[in-house]
Formats: C-alpha cells, sequence, structure tokens
C-alpha cells in the first residue's frame, strides 16, 4: 500500500515520504517514551535512621520493617512522583526494649500514629537519573516539607523477576522536635535525624 502510493507520486513527495518513513524507524526510545509505574519491593527496601543517644555519647541506628509504595517515572521528560508508606510499629533497633519504647506514647506512639508518609515529586536530574525529591513526610502525626537526595540510582532487567527493577540510596534529615517528637530532649539528645533510605522497585505489568 505505502509502495503503491510512493510509485503513484512525484519523484520529490516519493523521496520526502520515503525520509519520513525511514526517520520513523529510528527515533530513539527515549524520545517515544511516557510515564511508567513501579511498585515498591519491601522485600527490598529498608527506611533506616540514625539518632543521637545521650547527647553524643553513641548514635542509634534503626529501621523499619514494612513498607510500601510506588514511583512514577518519565526518565525522557525528567519527571516523576513518589509515594512511600511506612508502618512505624516495625520499628527495629535490633533491641527488643527500644523498640517497646520507640512504639510507645513516650516517642512514635505507633498506636496513635500507624503509619509515616513521604509524598512528593522527582525535584532534579541528572540526565535520565533522578538525583532529587521534593514533597511532604508525616510523622507523628504532623506534616511538613521535605526534600530526600537521590545518590546511587539504577534500572535494570532484573534476571529474577523478568522484569524492569529499579533501585536507589536516598538520604534526607529532619529535626524530630518540629514533629513533636521531645522524648529526652532535656537530658541532651540533640533533636536530628538522619534518615538513610535503600529502596527497590518493580516495574508494574502492562
Amino acid at each position: 500500500m505505502i509502495q503503491q502510493q510512493i510509485i503513484n507520486t512525484s519523484p520529490l513527495r516519493a523521496v520526502a515520504l520515503a525520509s519520513a518513513l525511514a526517520g520513523a524507524l529510528f527515533i530513539p526510545a527515549s524520545a517515544m517514551s511516557a510515564p511508567v509505574q513501579y511498585t515498591i519491593d519491601p522485600s527490598h527496601t529498608y527506611p533506616s535512621f540514625e539518632a543521637d543517644h545521650m547527647g553524643g555519647l553513641s548514635t542509634w541506628r534503626g529501621k523499619f520493617n514494612r513498607t510500601a509504595g510506588t514511583v512514577v517515572l518519565d526518565r525522557a521528560a525528567q519527571t516523576g512522583k513518589i509515594a512511600v508508606e511506612v508502618d512505624v510499629a516495625s520499628v527495629d533497633f535490633g533491641h527488643d526494649e527500644m523498640n517497646d519504647q520507640a512504639r510507645s506514647s513516650k516517642i512514635l506512639d505507633a498506636a496513635k500514629f500507624p503509619k509515616a508518609r513521604f509524598s512528593g515529586t522527582f525535584s532534579a536530574f541528572d540526565g535520565d537519573r533522578p538525583t532529587e525529591a521534593k514533597g511532604e513526610f508525616t510523622l507523628h502525626g504532623v506534616t511538613h516539607p521535605m526534600t530526600m537526595k537521590i545518590g546511587k540510582f539504577k534500572c535494570i532487567d532484573h534476571p529474577l523477576e523478568k522484569r524492569e527493577a529499579c533501585g536507589a540510596d536516598v538520604t534526607a534529615s529532619f529535626d524530630r522536635r518540629d514533629f513533636g517528637i521531645d522524648f529526652a530532649l532535656d537530658m541532651g539528645f540533640d533533636p536530628k535525624v538522619d534518615l538513610n533510605i535503600q529502596v527497590e522497585a518493580l516495574r508494574d505489568p502492562t
């Protein structure tokens, strides 16, 4: 059909049409990309944190064992968004007594505020790789702006899952006083909390 159309048109128009068809065949896939949704893999995602103990005596490190969320990313357009939810009761210091205290009303009050959330958009890119996300962080029933820095970022065809997987190392920090968590501040504890998040996500089936 296309060949017949080329034959029946003028030589100049035939050349133009053939060139357009050839160009369409060689458009880079990235230029034709669209937003892709990924679901966070909870078995390979660990939001960890560091907090001061006794005004510099040592640093307490813990993590949350249950996480869920989604990422939407258009690498060619340099746009995307992220929504992550953490089960506060899954806090884990590797120390049973400390876990119980962290879940209690003295600190995180997991019974009253069972979820911590971050919702935002990718705000900076290096080529097609996101390097920053800005949004809102909710903890202990309080919401404040937060900027997350994205260090390592990589996508691969996962050999076991048989679909694309993307992973990143993410960092952020906040002052727990801003979220109404004032446990032991009168004893000289530093209120700064550093977040170090390992995250992997799998592309949703189309």
